[in-house]
C-alpha cells in the first residue's frame, strides 16, 4: 500500500507498476481497481491527483503506466 499521506502522480504510478509486476493487477484493468490497495479514506486524494492529470478511473492501468510527457527540443 502507499504509505505516504500525500499522493503524487508519481507515487500512484509507482504503486500501480509494483502491483502489475507482482501480478496482483493487469495492465488491462481499469485504474479504479487500485482502490483495493489504497485506504478508503485516502482514495479521494488519489482521485483528485488522477483528475489533475486527465486520467479517468475507467482508463486502463496501461494508460497510467505508459503516460509520458515529452518536452520540446
Amino acid at each position: 500500500m502507499l504509505t505516504t499521506a500525500r499522493y503524487t502522480i508519481d507515487s500512484i504510478k509507482d504503486e500501480a507498476r509494483q502491483l502489475v509486476e507482482k501480478g496482483a493487477l493487469t495492465r488491462q484493468q481499469p485504474i479504479y481497481t487500485l482502490c483495493q490497495y489504497i485506504p478508503a479514506k485516502q482514495w479521494s486524494l488519489v482521485e483528485c491527483e488522477l483528475e489533475k492529470y486527465d486520467f479517468l478511473l475507467r482508463d486502463s492501468l496501461i494508460d497510467l503506466l505508459a503516460h509520458e510527457e515529452w518536452s520540446c527540443d
